[in-house]
């Protein structure tokens, strides 16, 4: 088991509960709105708008691992809720804040208070590679074809 440090950020709200997984089999552990004191009554996005809700929390994350933030599915079937750039990326030499960015693709306005669970968090390994500058590339069956090119869509 990989061990992640997390510590609070100075206006965490530290009677909210860290990161967890829901169940025995889930890959993710949820992570909540952290909002500061004076702003606890959370954030309503319009539609097409986008947030970046603070989480209160830091972390060190292990050297050759990275922390990946996504979307949770409830809240992307009911309310159109995800995460523009997801799967959001975490350095493990990275140190700040961690911030979520949230997107309303909805057709409602919706309300993100504080506590609420926003995204799910992925620990992963990294693996770097060379990058290896050649003449040409080999051959493949597929080649060039993309975009739709091995079927519908």
């Amino acid at each position: 088991m990989v061990s992640v440090q997390l510590t609070w950020t100075a206006e965490a709200d530290r009677t909210l509960p860290l990161p967890a997984y829901e169940t025995d089999g889930a890959a993710g552990a949820d992570l909540r709105a952290n909002f500061p004191a004076d702003a606890r009554a959370g954030v309503t996005l319009a539609p097409g708008a986008r947030a970046l809700i603070p989480t209160g929390l830091r972390l060190a994350i292990p050297a050759g691992y990275e922390v990946q933030v996504r979307p949770r599915s409830g809240l992307a079937l009911k309310h159109g809720i995800t995460l523009p750039n997801s799967p959001g990326t975490i350095d493990s030499d990275y140190r700040g804040p961690l911030g979520v960015i949230v997107l309303n693709a909805g057709q409602e306005a919706f309300h993100i208070a504080h506590g609420d669970r926003i995204a799910q968090m992925i620990v992963a390994p990294v693996l770097r590679a060379a990058f290896d500058l050649v003449g040409d590339l080999d051959d493949t069956a597929r080649g060039a074809g993309g975009f739709g090119s091995t079927g519908r869509g």
